[in-house]
C-alpha cells in the first residue's frame, strides 16, 4: 500500500505556513525605519515648469467641457499662422490654438463654455472668416472676475 499525505495534513501545513508568513510580516511592518528618497533635480524642474503651464487658468490644471470656434482647416501651414494672426489682431483678449492631424492644420479659438456664447463669436467673424464650425471640446475655463475688497 502506498503512503499518501491526507488532505487536512496537506491544509493543515498550508495553513501554518500562512499564518508564519503573516506574523513575521506584522512583525518587520511594526519596527521603524529611515526613508531616504533619492531623484533626479531634474524633476523639480519639471514640476516648475508644469506649475507654470497651469497658472494661466483659472483653476490650476483643471479643464472641462466646453466649446470653440473652428476658424480655419487645412494643409497649409502658412495659411493656418495667417489666419491666427488675422484672429488675433481683431480680438487680442481670447485664446486662439493651432493643432495639427495629419494632413490638415485646424486653427480653433475661444474657450466658451455654451454653444450660445460660441455662436455669437461666430457671427462676429463671419466678415473675416466664411467657413467656420463650432466644435464641441475640453477647454480652458476662463479667469473668474474677483473683487479683492
Amino acid at each position: 500500500m502506498k503512503n499518501t499525505v491526507s488532505p487536512y495534513k496537506t491544509l493543515l501545513y498550508i495553513t501554518g505556513c500562512c499564518f508564519f508568513m503573516l506574523l513575521s510580516a506584522t512583525t518587520f511592518a511594526q519596527t521603524r525605519g529611515k526613508v531616504e528618497v533619492i531623484k533626479d533635480p531634474r524633476v523639480d524642474t519639471l514640476i516648475a515648469r508644469k506649475l507654470t503651464a497651469n497658472s494661466g487658468s483659472a483653476q490650476s490644471g483643471f479643464s472641462s467641457s466646453g466649446y470653440r470656434v473652428q476658424i480655419y482647416t487645412g494643409s497649409d501651414r502658412a495659411a493656418a499662422y495667417k489666419a491666427q494672426t488675422k484672429f488675433v489682431q481683431n480680438y487680442p483678449d481670447v485664446q486662439s490654438y493651432i493643432t495639427y492631424l495629419e494632413p490638415n492644420f485646424k486653427v480653433r479659438v475661444g474657450d466658451f463654455r455654451t454653444r450660445l456664447e460660441a455662436t455669437k463669436m461666430m457671427e462676429q467673424l463671419r466678415p473675416w472668416f466664411p467657413l467656420m464650425f463650432i466644435i464641441p471640446e475640453k477647454i480652458n475655463p476662463p479667469k473668474l472676475e474677483s473683487d479683492t475688497q
